[in-house]
């Protein structure tokens, strides 16, 4: 089980199967979490800016 840091409710995450820098969506609200830690597993709230930002950055090394 995993916790949501947005609004705290809990939901399967097979922990398996997830690495650290994977995104995943909460199921009870929708936010985008990142998988920051797997042992144990801890998730993130992706910052929609800072996302953004480095889509960016990474369309300019291309």
């Amino acid at each position: 089980m995993a916790t949501c840091p947005v609004c705290e409710g809990t939901f399967y995450v097979d922990e398996e199967e997830v690495e650290e820098g994977d995104l995943i969506s909460c199921e009870e609200c929708g936010a985008e979490l990142e998988v920051v830690s797997t042992n144990p597993l801890e998730l993130e709230a992706v910052d929609e800016e800072e996302e953004a930002k480095e889509d960016e950055e990474e369309e300019l090394e291309m």
